[in-house]
């Protein structure tokens, strides 16, 4: 059989973009056909941001590649203003990479739903946690793999195999689309909103973060400034 990997990051990467800072400042100064000078350009920033006026954001296209666990590209697939590409095990033998959680994820769940709580948990029941995890990807892919071995349909083997399975996918977004993902997978200490994301897709949200940054640097220090709301 072939080897299994584990792993728990969340690897996000900038595979493409196109447009910037000054991107949004065309796109806004269409409507009043005023010249800008680099101070004139961070103020009307700084107030699109303020204000929400929005479709200037959408002059940004960012393009990611994300390997995530499948249960966590479920819940980013829930963002649909933009466009998504997966690996589909209907054409292609999948890899064996299977998600554990690490020691430092919160393991305890406490409150009700819409309010909950995560709590750490001793040494001991996180082992026991990633020994289930290991074992149930282990019976899983062996079923699996002799489906593969003896000729199976892709696409009717792969109905055994777990959320943990790692999967890829690429991710077309608008900046604005892009704010509105951040807004609400990210508890950030600046949010004036309060959002409750899983813990997994915050890790992907802060790489996106990064590279939104490094892209269009004074429009995301715009969308920080004023609370991380969407415009």
């Amino acid at each position: 059989m072939t080897e299994i990997r584990y792993r728990s990051d969340i690897a996000v990467e900038l595979i493409d973009h196109m447009g910037g800072d000054r991107s949004i400042v065309r796109a806004a100064r269409v409507s009043s056909g005023a010249a800008g000078t680099p101070e004139k350009d961070r103020g009307l920033l700084n107030m699109l941001a303020r204000d929400r006026h929005g479709s200037p954001f959408e002059s940004v296209v960012l393009q990611f590649k994300v390997e995530c666990p499948i249960f966590v590209a479920r819940e980013w697939f829930r963002h649909r203003v933009s466009s998504f590409n997966e690996t589909s095990g209907r054409y292609k033998v999948l890899e064996p990479e299977f998600y554990v959680p690490k020691f430092e994820r919160p393991l305890k769940q406490i409150g009700k739903p819409g309010a909950y709580e995560f709590e750490h948990v001793p040494y001991e029941s996180w082992k026991r946690v990633q020994a289930h995890h290991e074992s149930a990807a282990i019976r899983a892919w062996e079923s699996y793999d002799r489906m593969i071995k003896n000729g199976v349909a892709r696409e009717v083997a792969r109905n055994v195999l777990p959320l943990s399975l790692y999967t890829s996918f690429s991710w077309t977004v608008n900046l604005r689309s892009a704010m509105n993902f951040l807004s609400l997978r990210w508890a950030h200490v600046n949010s004036t909103v309060p959002t409750f994301p899983l813990y997994e897709i915050q890790q992907g949200a802060v790489k996106v973060e990064r590279h939104a940054q490094a892209v269009a640097p004074i429009a995301m220090e715009m969308f920080n400034k004023h609370g991380r709301v969407t415009p």
